[in-house]
Order: C-alpha cells, then sequence, then structure tokens
C-alpha cells in the first residue's frame, strides 16, 4: 500500500508539473487579462479580456462575457502579467491589398509626432528534426516511423509603420528599415551599433523608432 500510495503521489506531482508547465506556455492571445475596452459610441468597459487579432475581435468577462469587433472598438487597453507592462490595440483602417479599407486591431509599441511603429502578432507552427529519441522516447530511429520531428507554436509579429495617416507594413529588412526612418541614417547607425539593436526584433525595433521621433524634435 506504502507502494502504491507513493506511486499515486508521484503522479498527482507530474500531473501539477505538466498542467503548470503548459499554463505558463499560454500565448498573451489565449489568456485573460485586466482591462477596458473604449467603444466607439463613447463608453468604456472594464474587467477581464481576452483578444483574437486573427480574428479582429476582444471579448470581455466580466459577469458575462461580451464579444466586440473591430468595428465598434476604438481601442483597448490591457495589463500582461507574463510579458510586463500595458499594451495598448487601436482598431485602424487598413486596406491590406484590398481596393477598400476595413478596420483591423494593431498594438501601438511607440508613437510620436512624425510616426508610429504598430505590430500584430500571431501564433505559428517551427517545425525541426529530432536526433535521437522521438518525444516519447524509443522510437525516434524506428524504420517504420521513419525521422521523427518536433512540432511547437512559438509567438510571431509583422510589423507596421503609421506615416502620414497611412500604414505601411515593414519587411524586416535593414535597408527598408532606414527607407521608412528617411533623414537620419547616420545617426540611426550609430544609435543601432552603440547599443547592439537589431532592425528585426520587437524590443530594438520599439528603441530605434523612439529614437528616431526624438530626432525629429530637434
Amino acid at each position: 500500500m506504502k507502494t502504491m500510495k507513493k506511486a499515486l503521489l508521484s503522479l498527482s506531482l507530474l500531473f501539477l508539473v505538466v498542467v503548470g508547465a503548459f499554463a505558463q506556455n499560454q500565448f498573451p492571445s489565449q489568456m485573460w487579462h485586466k482591462g477596458n475596452i473604449y467603444t466607439t459610441d463613447g463608453q468604456v468597459y472594464g474587467g477581464e479580456i481576452k483578444y483574437d487579432l486573427e480574428s479582429n475581435v476582444v471579448q470581455l468577462q466580466d459577469q458575462t462575457v461580451d464579444t466586440f469587433t473591430s468595428s465598434n472598438v476604438t481601442y483597448f487597453e490591457l495589463f500582461d502579467e507574463v510579458y510586463g507592462g500595458v499594451r495598448k490595440f487601436f482598431s485602424l483602417p487598413y486596406a491590406n491589398g484590398n481596393d477598400y479599407a476595413t478596420p483591423i486591431f494593431f498594438e501601438v509599441l511607440t508613437e510620436g509626432d512624425q510616426l508610429a511603429l504598430l505590430c500584430r502578432e500571431y501564433v505559428t507552427t517551427d517545425s525541426r528534426g529530432m536526433g535521437g529519441y522521438g518525444m516519447m522516447g524509443g522510437y525516434g530511429m524506428n524504420p517504420f516511423y521513419g525521422p521523427q520531428s518536433m512540432m511547437s507554436n512559438k509567438l510571431a509579429f509583422k510589423y507596421y509603420f503609421l506615416k502620414n495617416g497611412r500604414i505601411e507594413p515593414y519587411s524586416l529588412k535593414k535597408k527598408d528599415l532606414f527607407d521608412m526612418l528617411p533623414g537620419h541614417d547616420d545617426e540611426l547607425s550609430l544609435f543601432m551599433r552603440k547599443n547592439r539593436l537589431d532592425y528585426d526584433k520587437r524590443g530594438d525595433l520599439l528603441r530605434i523608432t523612439a529614437y528616431y521621433n526624438e530626432l525629429n524634435q530637434n
């Protein structure tokens, strides 16, 4: 009986560890956050918020769960406990290759008098080969299965610049970054080298854009 109790206790602890790991691996859009929703008719709704940028909807959980679309929301803000800090998402008209613009949600990373850096997050699948054993062990090189692969999801971002009232997508190429931020190539290059900033990382792009806006205030 003691052996069985120890085994059950071990299984229970393992279950809690696995559940905790899954909870920590949730993406921001899969979690509820404290925040507010500001609608186009001037109303403000506060509570727990969950957003879906792919569908351009935001849900509010208070006593019930209400769903708002990007068509009737001006913006919403939330406190992200996992990644830290307050995040703001605005509903902005965007054509996206179509003949007419429709409102969709963009997160505003930084803004100034000249331009704003926007982004839209999404979850992508990453696959890579697994040498040796598979995730469950023992069949990684089994000839009946062939080479095994591990699938994992990761958070990715698409970036945009709001300039002169237009939203322009950014290709994550260094040349295009300087095209988007004209007039201060030498200052930006020095700033990036000095601070070891990349042109395709979220935090680095935020700092570069904020610095560019500062340069244009002088």
